[in-house]
């Protein structure tokens, strides 16, 4: 069995991943927005050693029929949030080796601007930090607070192709990395190895130099997520570490083999993608005590989220729907990830399902070393990399998994007990031998 890589998923706001459990008692993340709050979850990650704190986000809102319903206020479904761009810089300082990924639509970002503050985050953590990259699924709402038109699903795709080759072109092609020479006898940087940037893509057009010089990783480490054709051609082109969702080990085995497939198929090596599945779990002294203990997490939340916590991903109302309709009758523009899930089920089974768990990966429930088993079998079984945990009630379900599961897994050699060699979250992550992105990849080719 390799060696597993774990991150802590997060996302600042009260409730994630389009559930609403902020009334359970342990539940301190209605404290989202004290700095506190943070500082706490990144000593916790860090202590444990986990690969990475990875910070979630959307810019869009739960509507149905175009209305925000009083419920999504009421139990601060989607709203209010944070930014995680600032979030991540106010770790810097109190945090030495954990990664952090911060979550950046291509869809309402502008390219130069978003370079420069990836390149000044990666510039001040020493080379620990990655990008979640994401063409907004709850793209409906978040176009109209940016007074834009609709993209279509899959033109956010090639939006995301392009631009990505236009912040290429700035991490790795507009400063070489020996550009800066700061030397006061003589001169601060080369101008011969100071390259102009011209781009005219099919959705962006960029002229000039770098806002910033190159930063330690040059691109920071590439993060997506998407169960659709068009988002794992992007992953498998662009990805250095692929997330999928919860599932069987034959589900996930899929994921994982049409992953690796996309990468080889864009002239890359099937391992140079780190494929990680969504996990969350819910430890008890006994399994019986796990499920009594799951029990009041699914009791903290209120049924009636659920309808507009579905539509907020998806633009769905499934309300409207009678409750035994095929999910494969419907469409949307917006994340076909959350419908494409459950295309073998009928709106009522989605509802369910939903309830418990929302987007996130559904819990496996159990004792300490019951989780451990299933966390060894999915990864053997699906050729998986790691795991992107996700708590239930946060942060105590860390702090749970930390000291009861993780020890196990070190005792069966699957994590490590420190981090690895290599100061930036690519070598660690990777196990690349350079800080840098590998020739393989796309954005080398903007490289002098």
């Amino acid at each position: 069995m390799r060696n597993l890589k774990l991150g802590l998923f997060e996302n600042a706001q009260t409730n994630a991943s389009g559930t609403a459990t902020w009334r359970h008692p342990d539940s301190r993340r209605h404290l989202f927005d004290t700095l506190g709050y943070w500082r706490d979850i990144a000593r916790i990650c860090e202590d444990a050693k986990l690969d990475f704190l990875f910070l979630a986000d959307a810019w869009g809102w739960s509507e149905i029929g175009g209305v925000r319903p009083p419920i999504a206020t009421e139990e601060t479904l989607d709203l209010p949030r944070l930014d995680p761009f600032v979030i991540a810089s106010a770790l810097l300082a109190s945090t030495t080796d954990l990664g952090l990924v911060v979550t950046g639509s291509v869809l309402v970002e502008p390219p130069y601007a978003f370079a420069r503050r990836l390149a000044t985050l990666d510039q001040l953590s020493g080379g620990r930090l990655g990008w979640n990259i994401v063409t907004t699924g709850t793209a409906d709402t978040a176009v109209k607070a940016f007074g834009m038109d609709m993209v279509a699903h899959d033109d956010r795709y090639r939006m995301a192709e392009d631009f990505l080759d236009l912040v290429y072109k700035y991490w790795e092609g507009s400063w070489e990395p020996d550009a800066l020479e700061k030397d006061k006898a003589g001169r601060f940087a080369d101008p011969a190895k100071v390259h102009l940037v011209e781009h005219d893509g099919p959705y962006f057009r960029s002229q000039g130099y770098g806002n910033t010089a190159r930063s330690p990783q040059g691109t920071p480490v590439l993060f997506q997520a998407g169960a659709s054709p068009a988002g794992r051609r992007v992953g498998g082109r662009h990805g250095e570490c692929m997330f999928v969702g919860s599932g069987t080990v034959q589900q996930l085995a899929g994921h994982t083999a049409a992953i690796r497939e996309e990468a080889v198929r864009a002239g890359r090596g099937a391992d140079e993608v780190k494929v990680m599945s969504a996990f969350s779990c819910v430890i008890g002294a006994t399994t019986a005590d796990a499920e009594r203990r799951w029990q009041r997490v699914l009791d903290a939340q209120r049924p009636e989220v659920t309808v507009a916590s579905y539509a907020m991903f998806t633009g769905l109302d499934l309300s409207s729907y009678a409750p035994d309709t095929p999910m494969a009758e419907l469409s949307t523009e917006m994340s076909q990830t959350q419908v494409a899930r459950f295309a073998d089920k009928t709106v009522g089974d989605v509802l369910a399902d939903w309830h418990t768990h929302g987007v996130g990966a559904r819990p496996v429930v159990g004792t300490a070393e019951e989780i451990a088993d299933e966390i060894c079998a999915l990864a053997e079984g699906a050729d998986l990399d790691g795991f992107l945990l996700s708590p239930t009630v946060q942060p105590a379900s860390t702090v749970e998994f930390v000291e009861s599961v993780l020890p196990i897994l070190r005792t069966r050699g699957v994590f490590r007990g420190e981090y690895a060699q290599g100061e930036s979250l690519r070598e660690r992550l990777t196990g690349a031998s350079d800080r840098a992105l590998p020739a393989s990849h796309p954005a080398a080719r903007y490289r002098h």
